[in-house]
């Protein structure tokens, strides 16, 4: 087992000159997602941990030589698994050249590092008939009497909108009435880097949309978010993840399924009915087509298993 990082405190003056002005760039210039500037900034603060245990902290990250970083990466291949590894070489690659383009340091000691290879697992997903008995969870809950009218439907819309509409969490929860468009059904989505997309909502969630507003929310602003624990107080994305884990429990679902692999069987159910991969890329707002590949693996095996069972000559 790998261990976790030891606290560091870094100097406010190293945070100030060093850290701040290229978190800015990561977040205003490049847009980056706030998973990837937090993994930046912790490579950074475990490469400046390790400059400080080592004695070599009065050197600064100005000075370090390629004999600093091949002992820091030998180091850090004790200490972290593969995928920490490489968003830190990535990420301290990223943070000198970011200072060269600056001039603040004369060279990139980390662009000849290599990134190391990441095992790319197959997404988990639900097949349709476990989506459906998931989706029919808050009607169970609201005919027997244990759940109130406009929770029942709330909960509907977001395990509909998480599978139906293909939504990351985050995504989700900042959502506002006046993203959505309700002649066309589609909603205006933000995703990360802040780039923006149009997410199709379907029929089925459209009409749970219609009539979680009815009961929910008749007279909500546009500016208002859409899904809210009450009407002052957002659902977090903490919460959003509890609330799958208890629908998952009440269809006797495998709980190893976050809010995420509904994402997953979304891309899968689309690819398994023919969508084309590219139109599924655009739809769940990768920017890279290999980022959607690795769900044609899934797709591929389904059919594989159909043409087992089917052909005659399989």
């Amino acid at each position: 087992m790998k261990k976790k990082s030891p606290l560091v405190v870094v100097p406010t003056a190293i945070v100030t000159e060093w850290f701040q002005p290229f978190t800015a760039y990561l977040t205003k210039e490049r847009r980056y997602s706030n998973y990837t500037v937090r993994n930046y900034h912790q490579a950074l603060v475990d490469l400046y941990g390790w400059l400080e245990q080592t004695k070599r902290a009065t050197q600064g990250f100005a000075q370090l030589s390629p004999r600093d970083t091949r002992d820091f990466i030998i180091e850090a291949q004790r200490r972290f698994n593969r995928r920490t590894l490489h968003n830190h070489v990535a990420g301290l690659r990223t943070f000198f050249r970011y200072w060269l383009q600056q001039g603040k340091v004369t060279r990139n000691p980390f662009v000849g590092v290599p990134l190391p290879k990441l095992e790319r697992a197959l997404p988990k997903f639900l097949t349709e008939t476990q989506m459906a008995l998931l989706l029919s969870g808050p009607q169970k809950l609201l005919s027997a009497g244990s759940l109130d009218a406009a929770s029942a439907w709330r909960d509907r819309l977001v395990l509909e909108l998480l599978y139906g509409g293909g939504f990351r969490v985050s995504e989700l929860v900042a959502l506002r009435y006046a993203a959505i468009d309700f002649e066309s059904g589609t909603a205006r989505v933000v995703g990360k880097g802040q780039k923006e997309r149009i997410c199709p909502l379907g029929a089925v969630a459209l009409a749970v949309l219609n009539k979680f507003r009815e009961i929910y929310a008749p007279q909500a602003d546009p500016q208002d978010l859409l899904i809210t624990v009450t009407a002052q107080q957002r659902m977090t994305v903490r919460a959003v993840q509890l609330l799958v884990k208890k629908y998952l429990a009440l269809a006797d679902l495998p709980m190893d399924i976050s809010p995420h692999k509904l994402r997953h069987s979304y891309a899968t159910h689309l690819l398994n009915s023919g969508a084309d991969l590219r139109a599924v890329q655009e739809l769940l707002g990768h920017v890279n087509l290999t980022t959607t590949q690795i769900y044609t693996h899934t797709s591929v095996a389904r059919l594989k298993e159909i043409y087992a069972k089917a052909h005659p000559r399989a």
